[in-house]
């Protein structure tokens, strides 16, 4: 797929404040500094689309960009650690939960988890809590570039654990945006889903 056009349509804190549309949503999300910021960057082949911060928990709102004026990326808040009072993190969770459960239109979250580590409680109860609410996902592992002997090993440990609650895994992405990999196959993954 090729993105010919996007547009930075607004950032949103509820989920009844983002766009009335019938328009496919995908929707980016993990822990704060798991590189989401640097792979919507590189899926759009922008450098500056969305906000990178050494800073854990810089987006804050719910941010819609419309692609080739046909399917929309949605980039949500981290969840985890970040720099915040316990009160702004739970504020977090509840809008992010309620954009999840609510949008007819949203057809795949990316639940992003960092490659170079076993797998945090945080992703877990994430990825279950889609499971439970029979949200589509797909798994993106970030920063493989990081652990370039350890790829198979370490992805494979994060595999066994989600294999103690679940029966099967959902479609799975390894994606670097060091090496500039992994992108195009969310794009044909998006494409699929577009076209079907």
């Amino acid at each position: 797929m090729n993105i010919n056009s996007i547009e930075f349509i607004g950032s949103f804190e509820y989920e009844d404040q983002c766009p009335k549309t019938d328009l496919p949503e995908y929707a980016f999300i993990g822990r704060s500094n798991v590189g989401k910021s640097s792979l919507i960057n590189l899926i759009t082949n922008r450098n500056d689309l969305a906000r990178i911060s050494g800073t854990p928990g810089k987006t804050q709102t719910i941010n819609y960009f419309l692609v080739n004026e046909s399917w929309y990326i949605v980039d949500l808040p981290g969840y985890g650690y970040a720099k915040v009072s316990k009160r702004l993190r739970e504020k977090w969770t509840k809008n992010i939960r309620q954009y999840l459960k609510k949008r007819a239109s949203l057809y795949c979250v990316f639940s992003l988890i960092d490659s170079r580590h076993t797998l945090q409680v945080s992703d877990l109860n994430f990825v279950n809590w889609l499971g439970d609410n029979e949200i589509p996902y797909a798994i993106v592992y970030t920063k493989i570039d990081k652990i370039k002997n350890k790829i198979a090993e370490n992805i494979a440990s994060i595999k066994s654990e989600l294999l103690q609650h679940w029966e099967y895994l959902p479609t799975q992405f390894q994606t670097s945006t060091v090496l500039r990999q992994g992108h195009e196959d969310i794009l044909k993954f998006i494409e699929k889903i577009n076209n079907n």
